[in-house]
């Protein structure tokens, strides 16, 4: 175990769970879906001794982007997503931004591919590609802390919605039951919107699966 610590910010009009992940006792912190407000975020974590290292992205949907480009400017990090969420990402139709009246487009640094391990200031976890709820949506895994963060793929109890572009809810069903509900049933699960659960609950009370 790395003594992992993990805090939430609820942000923006779809109440986003922005995550920022942290290793006990260090000051250097990964954001994950800056929803909204990256100057609050920045200036809040800044305020309680972080030092911001990466934004990794879930997926490119407005509610998770709009935080990004105030929150790199204002840090330097880079900013990471999986490979096939770059069009959702860079383009302001299909991430829906366009359609909520504030277009939005991020060019993610880095993008990482299907099972890449990734160590940034000490911390380690590997992207898992779940697409469904987006072409490219992904979830971060952090094996030996036993922590998930799986953007709008999985929530207590549901998944996320599939009828806006490049979502397919038979794909989304088939990523969590072939990527997800193989891990450990004490893996703690933290979700894009809503409050954590667990995969054994999941495996228990999830209707869609």
């Amino acid at each position: 175990m790395s003594n992992l610590k993990i805090g939430r910010i609820v942000l923006g009009v779809c109440q986003t769970n922005c995550y920022f992940v942290y290793q006990e006792g260090s000051g250097n912190a990964l954001v994950f879906d800056p929803a909204d407000k990256g100057e609050y975020l920045y200036n809040g974590l800044k305020d309680k001794g972080f030092t911001i290292e990466a934004i990794l992205l879930t997926h490119g949907h407005f509610d998770h982007i709009w935080g990004v480009e105030a929150l790199k400017e204002l840090s330097g990090a880079k900013v990471y997503a999986y490979e096939e969420e770059k069009e959702v990402c860079e383009n302001p139709s299909v991430n829906v931004s366009k359609r909520v009246g504030r277009p939005c487009s991020v060019t993610a640094d880095i993008y990482l591919k299907d099972g890449e391990e990734v160590t940034i200031e000490g911390i380690n976890f590997k992207l898992l590609a779940t697409p469904g709820h987006t072409k490219g949506s992904c979830c971060y895994y952090f094996a030996d802390d036993k922590i998930l963060i799986s953007g709008d793929t999985l929530f207590q109890e549901s998944v996320g919605r599939t009828d806006l572009p490049t979502g397919s809810m038979s794909m989304l069903v088939r990523s969590v039951k072939e990527k997800l509900m193989p891990l450990p049933e004490d893996v703690k699960v933290y979700p894009g919107h809503g409050e954590a659960t667990t995969i054994g609950y999941e495996k228990q009370y999830n209707p869609f699966l």
